[in-house]
This record gives C-alpha cells, sequence and structure tokens, in this order.
C-alpha cells in the first residue's frame, strides 16, 4: 500500500510562476494622464473666469446709472455697437441702446454721441445704421460721430481716448456690458460712467450672458497683455451741440 507524501506547507506552490498584476497599458496611461491634466486646466480655468467677474464687476462699483436725471453731465456719450437685426428679427440690445442714447441727448445730459462699432463691408456698417437709427429718434445727425472701427468693446473703449480725444465719457449699452468696458476704460486710465440701456427679454438675454462669462475673462487677459485696437489713425473731433443757455 504506497503512502501519499505529505508536503509542507511552506514548500507548496514552490517552483509555480509568481503572479503578478497586469501592468496598465500605454494608451490606458496616456488617457489617466490626459483626463488628470484636463481636469487640472477645467479647475485653472474655472478659477480663472470667477476672479475675471469678480474683477470687472468691482471695476463698475458706483459707475452704473439707471436713471437719466442721475447721470453727471458729460460732453460726449459712447454708444457701443452691435447687429441691427439677429435671426431676422430686430435686436433688442441694438434698440434700447439707442432709445437710451436719444433720451441723454433730448435732456441734456450729453451734447454729442459717439457711435462705435464694426464696419466689416458695404452692407453691414453698424455706426451708419446706428446715426440713421438716431436720427430717425430726434437726434440730430451732425451730433452724432461715427467711429468706423470699434471691433470690439476694447477697440471702442481706447478709440475714444485716443483718436476722439475724450477723457470723461458715457458708456450706454446693457449693465452687463456696461461693467466690461467700465473696466477696460479703468485700465486705460479712460474716465467713464454707464448709463443702463433696457435689457432684452430673457430669450434674448441668456445666451448673450452666458458668452459675457467669457468675454469677462478675454477682457482681464487683454489688460493683463496690454493689447490695444487694431486700428488707431489720426485724431478725429466729436461734433457738439452749442452749450444750452443757463
Amino acid at each position: 500500500m504506497s503512502r501519499r507524501r505529505k508536503v509542507h506547507p511552506s514548500k507548496a506552490g514552490r517552483g509555480a510562476p509568481a503572479r503578478t498584476a497586469a501592468r496598465p497599458s500605454r494608451w490606458r496611461l496616456l488617457v489617466r494622464r490626459t483626463l488628470r491634466l484636463a481636469g487640472v486646466a477645467a479647475l485653472a480655468g474655472g478659477a480663472f473666469l470667477a476672479f475675471a467677474e469678480w474683477r470687472v464687476a468691482r471695476a463698475a462699483e458706483g459707475r452704473v446709472y439707471d436713471s437719466t436725471e442721475a447721470v453727471p453731465a458729460h460732453d460726449v456719450a459712447l454708444v457701443f455697437g452691435t447687429t441691427h437685426r439677429w435671426h431676422g428679427q430686430l435686436n433688442p440690445f441694438y434698440e434700447a441702446r439707442l432709445d437710451a442714447a436719444a433720451e441723454l441727448f433730448r435732456r441734456q445730459r450729453v451734447r454729442g454721441l459717439l457711435v462705435s462699432g464694426d464696419n466689416e463691408h458695404r452692407s453691414y456698417n453698424e455706426p451708419v445704421a446706428m446715426r440713421n437709427d438716431l436720427a430717425a429718434r430726434g437726434v440730430p445727425a451732425e451730433f452724432i460721430t461715427c467711429d468706423y472701427a470699434g471691433l470690439r468693446t476694447l477697440d471702442s473703449v481706447q478709440r475714444a481716448q485716443r483718436v476722439f480725444g475724450q477723457r470723461r465719457v458715457v458708456f450706454v449699452s446693457q449693465r452687463f456690458h456696461l461693467e466690461r468696458a467700465l473696466y477696460l476704460a479703468q485700465a486705460s486710465g479712460l474716465d467713464a460712467v454707464g448709463f443702463v440701456a433696457a435689457e432684452a427679454p430673457p430669450r434674448w438675454a441668456w445666451r448673450v450672458r452666458a458668452r459675457e462669462v467669457l468675454a469677462r475673462g478675454m477682457a482681464v487677459l487683454d489688460v493683463w497683455l496690454g493689447r490695444g485696437p487694431r486700428f488707431l489713425g489720426p485724431s478725429e473731433p466729436v461734433a457738439l451741440a452749442p452749450v444750452p443757455p443757463t
């Protein structure tokens, strides 16, 4: 009768290949590293946009007015351009800005209007459209000056100072836009206040407000990098109405 040989537990499995954890493939490592970097970048980007939001809003504190009577008298109001029509409809942002600018002029809070916008081609000329529509609202055309190179808010703000020679200006736009414009003016050394144009209906406003978050981040970068307007050119005067008798 054969006996089974007892194997000591410590010797069990001796000579069998040891199991090792499978190493992740290079592709998996690359994916993991990419996801980590994307996460860090997203956190950093979110923190920067939050800082830009705070910084821009802070620059506008105490410098935005909702009523015509509260706006300090200035020589010039800078009206920021935007497209006249949007998706085949009248742009309420555009209409409200012109209404506000015309009201400032009628109430003699300003003596001239500087309309600044894009002049991309003959069929798209924001300053000319603004001048014509302001004239239709009762503002004499001879007291409306066109800035044809207001390609961005930065361009409009700096050109008002460096091309049109203005040191004190009233900005006319919606509140969200005024805050960014006032931040850029502060960085450029331009003394500016803002007059609020009526907001658009919610179905219009949410799209623009979402885009404004990125625009504020870009404005902060523009200031940090010392960017200027795309076009400058020779100095130009702003036409002013006579000083009203006291």
